[in-house]
């Protein structure tokens, strides 16, 4: 007797969007993370500077993953604004993502505390005194890293999950494929990891699940949302673009970080070291004017990023670059002014659905991938 076929695996495109929050996804997707952060699905929005709004942020949440409001590039009563408009827009857990090393971290910290926030989260892992002072508050911190060395040593210093990000991830990224460093980083850890770098759908999702991730953590996806605040014509370009259109530099501000290939990276490629060095000047000043810091805390923020980053004096000077030229692109719509963050994962990305649709899309297609690898008992 032949065997039956075996039911390929939908794609993307045939999972039907939506079917609401009383579908029932597979059981293996109720994972620590939905614990440890109060949510229905193992599915991360990162805090991208000028794109995790308040807006996306709880529209994230309200399709029952975790939203991460990005507060990094925000005064401490824009933060406080910030997360009260996101209150107001759902009654769903979010975060926020803080720089560790800012000089008002702990204002920031209880900010959170008064609105009822519990998750944290660190693009860069802050200090341990940092994180111990989170805990004191009743806080669940989880830091963003690259390598495995920087995974054991947040983990010694008791963060609760940590983001392992693959080099294919967008933004500040390291070097190892998530395809070699989640494993690393599962063995090494004790902790629930999340992994990024890569993802867009469910059968990312049940990767990250078969090398023991507790979920997936995604930017690139869900900037390309409708709730996403980004001007369509930046979306247009990135919808344009194929896996090959990033390029990893560190022209932009000393640390290397993936990017869309536009020209005013190509010129930043060819300039010299000195015209760079006059645009970052510019950026600083800039930043400090609008992020409402004194001179004072970013001097004191400086040295303390140019002794936990091993930062030349060059590359902290530049360090503004980045949220600025964000802004640019991301706020203004401005691509000949500013760089467009992006993981290689842009190039499989080709419509713009609502987080809700996304969400669902995803949980939908994991739990048919699932079902096909392992097909539930026959009951008779």
């Amino acid at each position: 007797m032949s065997e039956p076929p075996v039911p390929p695996v939908p794609s993307v495109a045939s999972v039907p969007l939506g079917g609401g929050r009383d579908s029932l996804p597979h059981p293996a997707l109720r994972t620590a993370i939905c614990e440890l952060f109060g949510v229905d699905y193992p599915v991360v929005q990162t805090g991208m500077g000028w794109v995790s709004t308040p807006e996306l942020t709880a529209a994230t949440a309200n399709a029952g993953a975790l939203g991460i409001l990005a507060a990094s590039p925000l005064s401490l009563a824009e933060t406080d604004a910030a997360i009260g408009r996101t209150r107001e827009l759902t009654g769903r857990p979010f975060g926020v993502n803080l720089r560790g090393d800012a000089p008002d971290v702990a204002d920031r910290a209880s900010l959170l505390v008064r609105h009822g926030v519990r998750v944290v989260s660190f693009a860069l892992a802050p200090a341990e005194r940092v994180i111990r002072s989170l805990h004191d508050e009743g806080l669940v911190v989880v830091p963003t890293i690259g390598a495995r060395r920087h995974a054991e040593k947040v983990a010694a210093w008791g963060v609760d999950a940590v983001i392992a990000q693959g080099g294919e991830g967008g933004g500040h990224t390291g070097t190892v494929p998530t395809s070699i460093l989640l494993p690393q980083v599962v063995d090494a850890v004790d902790v629930p990891v999340i992994a990024a770098g890569g993802f867009s759908d469910g059968r990312g999702l049940v990767a990250a699940l078969g090398y023991g991730a507790a979920g997936i953590a995604m930017g690139t996806r869900f900037l390309l949302t409708s709730d996403s605040p980004v001007p369509a014509a930046v979306k247009a370009e990135y919808l344009a673009r194929t896996v090959t259109d990033t390029v990893v530099t560190a022209v932009l501000d000393g640390v290397p970080q993936r990017v869309l290939r536009t020209e005013l990276v190509e010129q930043l490629l060819r300039g010299s070291p000195l015209g760079r060095l006059r645009r970052s000047v510019g950026h600083a000043v800039a930043f400090r004017r609008m992020s409402g810091a004194s001179w004072r805390d970013m001097l004191t923020e400086g040295l303390a990023m140019r002794r936990s980053r091993e930062l030349g004096w060059t590359q902290l000077i530049m360090a503004a670059n980045t949220p600025m030229m964000l802004r640019a692109s991301m706020v203004d719509g401005r691509i000949d002014l500013g760089t467009l963050a992006s993981g290689q994962v842009v190039g499989v990305i080709d419509d713009v659905p609502s987080c809700a649709e996304l969400v669902q899309r995803i949980v939908a297609e994991a739990s048919a991938v699932l079902d096909r690898l392992a097909p539930p008992a026959d009951p008779s």
